[in-house]
């Protein structure tokens, strides 16, 4: 495993990176309240599959790359960012895995820049379309996602309670699914001064409580996985996000799983990641 550094403008941003540097680039974007290394292991395997495998602390999460406005942490800033870390590698067209809001942002990019990818994998979050319909229309659903008119109704505040007694409430919010190390680490990072801010700040810069993101139809051949006791993320969105997508599709749903897939069902994860990059290699 490499650490490297990713700059951009003016900012910097911290990565990890496993594999040859001529092989084919597969992007990793983790989401909240994840950095990089929520990847390792899927790191490792395509490492070893000998792809280019380089996962990113993205904006906000990243030191040098924190800005403190809301406004700089809009979706489209987030999906250029992508787009930055690919260029920075020479990698023209690449393979994109994504979690969570990574999930979000991989969404916006495919549905507007398809051509850049050879193939796109997502865990746990729907096509953003699908979800917000979800949470239009479907009151479990909607109450999934209080949390997020939680951290936009309380600037300051979500902060503050989350990182009161030793950051109890941040812990909490795993489940139990993600191992105590890492844990420990996620929590000494956003413990920083204007961390956890700037990660929240992805959800206030979301026009509306709902998660609406605009996000268009995507061509590129995609593989979703969702886990079926995903606590935010419910079986509507994700059944329904086939209706987005134009190019090859697959859905995996893994029962009993939770929402921390890149942690929690990496052995299962990296067989259908391996075997769906591998099949879009052109």
């Amino acid at each position: 495993m490499e650490s490297l550094t990713i700059t951009l403008g003016e900012h910097v941003f911290d990565a990890l990176a496993a594999g040859p540097a001529d092989g084919d680039l597969v992007l990793l974007l983790h989401g909240y309240p994840e950095f990089a290394d929520c990847w390792t292991e899927e790191l490792a395997a395509l490492g070893a599959a000998g792809y280019r495998a380089v996962a990113v602390d993205q904006r906000g999460y990243s030191p040098g790359a924190r800005p403190t406005s809301i406004s700089d942490y809009v979706v489209d800033n987030l999906v250029a960012d992508a787009l930055g870390f690919a260029d920075s590698q020479g990698a023209g067209r690449f393979h994109l895995v994504c979690h969570d809001w990574g999930g979000l942002v991989g969404w916006a990019l495919a549905g507007a820049h398809s051509d850049r990818l050879k193939s796109f994998t997502v865990l746990a979050t729907p096509h953003p379309q699908a979800l917000y319909a979800a949470i239009s229309s479907d009151e479990d659903q909607s109450s999934r996602v209080n949390y997020v008119r939680y951290f936009r109704a309380n600037v300051g505040g979500a902060e503050e309670g989350f990182l009161a007694d030793g950051g109890a409430r941040l812990r909490a919010a795993y489940g139990g699914a993600v191992s105590a190390e890492l844990v420990e680490s996620n929590v000494k990072r956003f413990s920083e001064p204007g961390a956890l801010t700037a990660a929240l700040s992805w959800y206030r810069a979301v026009d509306g409580d709902d998660l609406n993101i605009p996000c268009g139809r995507v061509s590129a051949p995609t593989l979703y996985i969702w886990g079926s006791e995903d606590v935010a993320l419910g079986r509507l969105a994700a059944e329904t996000t086939k209706d987005w997508v134009d190019g090859p599709y697959q859905f995996v749903e893994l029962p009993g799983a939770s929402h921390w897939l890149p942690e929690e069902s990496a052995d299962t994860v990296i067989p259908l990641m391996l075997e769906h990059i591998a099949a879009n290699k052109g």
